[in-house]
């Protein structure tokens, strides 16, 4: 079978079809240029949830379909290919996007698609989801704008990188050392100390992660990111030439942000007006659940909630995406239902 065929069968499983549903893929302006989104839900009267991706420009969208069907019953799920990334940089030149290549600008993008949000879908507050370099941005915006958010939710909570590369690296070192792996241990011993004293070099990084992921910290329990990319090369969402441009994008990106990376530290960035919710992998090695447990201690917010997953590092939404989707309904939903923002749930009847 062709790509083509086998999108168009993934597509077809996953279409929309309920008379209040909502499924868009669109081109809009934001921040001076296209940004693409992917809007999906069956019930408009759900509350949206937005979904600011990793990486940075680690895109989401092409995934999106293994795991996501679940949540669209219950809310009207957002995802966005940031500025320099998957769609969004395919639809630009690196000209146009190059100005707003910045933390402070890409959370400013993020602004303008919550505003549009509540606009068109007649909403006062919607739920944020920020996935690793998504914290960075989605901390900063639920800061910034506490009362646009039924919630702010945390997935691989970044809270300080230079940490991060130091605890990642000390555990593949452990785990090659305990598995008797030379060529791990030579390769890793000759970065030492690491991470060292930025700048920070995407060869050395690359090293680091490629031993972290070879020992579960990103996808517990496997050796490589293969079923990422697999999953990829079948999005529905993607045409092959949108595909050739995450690389591209994420190249690109990385020569915008690799060294202001190393200068985030959210250790005392502790204060919210909305809630916070963190999903932590208890094996997260990427961004460390060591770091983002003892944050969470420290947060102050008018509700705060931590949910472990056991089974997981930094992918808990498709490592775990059951128990993902059942701690979505009952840690978060609840805050749109209390104000009013959600369908009405199912009836059930029994003897």
């Amino acid at each position: 079978m062709s790509r083509d065929e086998v999108t168009r069968i993934i597509d077809n499983t996953r279409k929309i079809v309920s008379p209040n549903g909502v499924d868009e893929r669109l081109k809009l302006r934001i921040g001076g240029i296209d940004q693409w989104v992917s809007i999906r839900g069956r019930d408009r009267r759900n509350p949206i949830l937005l979904v600011l991706h990793g990486g940075p420009a680690s895109v989401v969208m092409p995934v999106s379909y293994t795991f996501q069907s679940g949540w669209e019953d219950y809310f009207t799920v957002v995802q966005w290919d940031q500025r320099g990334a998957g769609k969004t940089y395919a639809a630009n030149t690196e000209a146009q996007m190059s100005p707003g290549m910045t933390a402070a600008g890409m959370t400013d993008d993020a602004a303008q698609l919550v505003q549009y949000l509540r606009r068109h879908y007649g909403k006062r507050k919607i739920f944020l989801l920020g996935h690793s370099w998504g914290t960075v941005l989605g901390t900063r915006l639920a800061r910034q704008h506490p009362d646009w958010f039924h919630a702010y939710i945390g997935v691989g909570q970044v809270v300080n990188m230079l940490r991060n590369e130091e605890i990642g690296f000390a555990y593949a070192l452990r785990e090659a050392k305990a598995d008797h792996n030379e060529q791990a241990i030579r390769e890793l011993e000759a970065m030492m100390p690491y991470p060292g004293t930025p700048p920070m070099t995407i060869g050395r990084i690359a090293t680091r992660s490629k031993w972290e992921t070879y020992y579960g910290g990103v996808a517990h329990g496997r050796r490589d990111f293969s079923f990422y990319a697999d999953a990829e090369e079948l999005s529905p969402d993607y045409s092959q030439t949108e595909l050739e441009a995450i690389g591209k994008g994420s190249a690109y990106t990385f020569r915008h942000l690799l060294q202001p990376l190393f200068d985030i530290d959210l250790d005392n960035t502790t204060r919210f007006e909305c809630p916070v919710i963190l999903f932590v992998g208890q094996h997260d090695y990427t961004t460390s659940h060591e770091l983002a447990e003892q944050w969470f201690d420290r947060v102050q917010a008018p509700s705060k909630r931590l949910v472990l997953f056991a089974d997981s590092a930094h992918m808990p939404m498709l490592e775990q995406p059951g128990r993902f989707l059942v701690h979505l309904v009952t840690d978060v939903l609840p805050f749109a239902q209390k104000a009013g923002d959600a369908a009405p749930v199912e009836i059930t009847r029994g003897h």
